[in-house]
């Protein structure tokens, strides 16, 4: 694959800015045309004090993230003590702030509705594990919440390596959205009449799934559950070094995540309505693709 057509680096060494008009554009199109804007001069920067909570067993055995509400400040899935687990909170709050900071001035045209959901630390490493097909990331696939219909609602995802031991994090990237779409949308089964209603009325979905969340959640588990396609798709592997920071559209991006710990990410909403080119969300491909509204 073209590295051209997969990734962006831009020369961006401040999160709070102020950012030119020519970065913010391209910045921008970079993200609405599906590809990785990496920013390898915008490290995290950790304190000491935080230097031992850099570390697998940091997180419960439930999940393999640890995970922050914002809004909230409420910690999810830590195994610490009070006083470890406050200063976990400080440092992921400091990057869900920073990483606010970062997208208000890098895309003001998104800044009005940009909706911050929740931030994560990932300490453990990836490679090595065992998951189920439909649980592991190490497969390409698209984002789409099981629990979180969305209606169309774009992911937009910023991430930052804070490995203290310099690993990286090896990621690969896929084929462009609309192709990919093309492939499995026939193997795409419609969603069972009634079957968004029960979902959220035994509160198994936080909202009503529209077609839309169904048919990029078929999307999803088509992708990983597609042994032959996980082993002859096209892809370009990207190792991202600590301290770099990176961003994209996950629910656009194919990827894979095959090796890494310590790394920080923010999940910010987007509506399809603030793009400048809506036509590249894929609630736009998969409408044109299947010949009718989604949500």
């Amino acid at each position: 694959m073209d590295a051209d057509a997969v990734v962006e680096t831009l020369p961006i060494a401040t999160w709070d800015g102020p950012f030119s008009p020519v970065l913010q554009r391209q910045a921008l199109t970079a993200l609405e045309h599906g590809k990785v804007v990496l920013l390898p001069d915008l490290p995290f920067r950790t304190t000491p004090d935080e230097a031992p909570l850099l570390r697998p067993n940091v997180a419960g055995c439930l999940r393999k993230n640890i995970s922050l509400d914002p809004h909230t400040g409420k910690l999810g899935n830590a195994t610490l003590n009070p006083v470890a687990a406050t200063q976990l909170a400080a440092m992921m709050q400091r990057f869900a702030t920073q990483s606010l900071q970062l997208l208000h001035g890098l895309l003001p045209a998104y800044a009005a509705t940009l909706e911050q959901a929740r931030t994560s630390f990932r300490p453990s490493e990836v490679a090595g594990r065992e998951y189920s097909p439909r649980q592991d990331d190490r497969r390409l696939h698209v984002d789409a919440f099981p629990s979180r219909p969305l209606g169309g609602r774009r992911i937009l995802r910023v991430f930052s390596n804070v490995a203290p031991d310099n690993a990286a994090r090896v990621w690969r990237v896929g084929e462009e959205f609309e192709t990919f779409a093309e492939r499995f949308l026939p193997r795409a089964k419609r969603a069972l009449p009634g079957s968004a209603w029960l979902l959220e009325r035994a509160g198994i979905t936080k909202g009503r799934r529209t077609n839309y969340d169904s048919l990029m959640l078929r999307l999803h588990d088509g992708a990983k559950l597609d042994a032959a396609y996980q082993a002859a798709s096209p892809f370009m592997e990207m190792a991202f070094p600590p301290g770099a920071v990176w961003m994209c559209f996950t629910d656009q991006v194919l990827h894979a995540v095959l090796a890494g710990h310590c790394a920080l990410e923010q999940t910010f909403y987007v509506p399809v309505e603030a793009m400048t080119d809506t036509g590249r969300a894929p609630l736009r491909v998969l409408e044109r693709l299947v010949g009718r509204p989604l949500t």
